[in-house]
C-alpha cells in the first residue's frame, strides 16, 4: 500500500487509501489492530503535506458483496481511529481535514445513516455506482 500512496502522489493524483478487516479479524477483535497497523505502514515516507491531500476510506472486507454491512456507529468508531492514528502519525490539526469515507455495501437504503454519523466524510461507492438509478439515488440521498 505504501508503495502504491506514494506513487500516485508522485504522478500528482490523490490516492484512496482503502484499509479494513476481516471477518475473523472482525470477530476476534483485531479491527483496531489491523487498522492502525495498515495506516501505519502506508504513511511510513509520506509526508504531511501529501498526507493532508490523501483520502482514506475505511472498507471492511467482510462487509463487501455479503449481505453483511458495517452499523454507522461501527463505522463511525473504527474512522474515528483512523483519524485518531493519522493525528499521532502527523497532527491534530492535519488529521481533522483528512477526508475519512466509509466504503462497506453503501447503498440507497443504508447512505442516510452513514452519512448522518459525525465521523463519516463521505461515501466510497461500489458495485452500487454500476447501477445508474441506483447510484443517483445514493448521490440524492438528501
Amino acid at each position: 500500500m505504501n508503495k502504491k500512496v506514494r506513487a500516485v502522489f508522485a504522478q500528482a493524483m490523490t490516492p484512496i487509501l482503502c484499509v479494513g478487516e476481516t471477518l475473523g479479524e472482525r470477530d476476534a477483535g483485531l479491527t483496531e489492530e489491523k487498522v492502525v497497523g495498515q495506516l501505519e505502514r502506508a504513511f511510513q515516507g509520506v509526508s504531511a503535506e501529501d498526507a493532508a491531500n490523501l483520502v482514506v476510506a475505511y472498507e471492511p472486507i467482510w462487509a463487501i458483496g455479503t449481505g453483511r454491512n458495517a452499523l454507522p456507529a461501527d463505522a463511525g468508531e473504527t474512522i474515528g481511529t483512523i483519524r485518531s492514528t493519522i493525528a499521532r502519525v502527523y497532527s491534530a490539526q492535519l488529521a481533522d481535514g483528512v477526508r475519512i469515507q466509509y466504503g462497506g455495501s453503501v447503498k440507497p437504503g443504508n447512505i442516510r445513516d452513514f452519512m448522518a454519523h459525525p465521523e463519516i466524510d463521505g461515501a466510497l461507492v461500489g458495485g452500487a455506482s454500476l447501477d445508474p438509478e441506483e447510484f443517483a439515488l445514493i448521490v440524492k440521498y438528501r
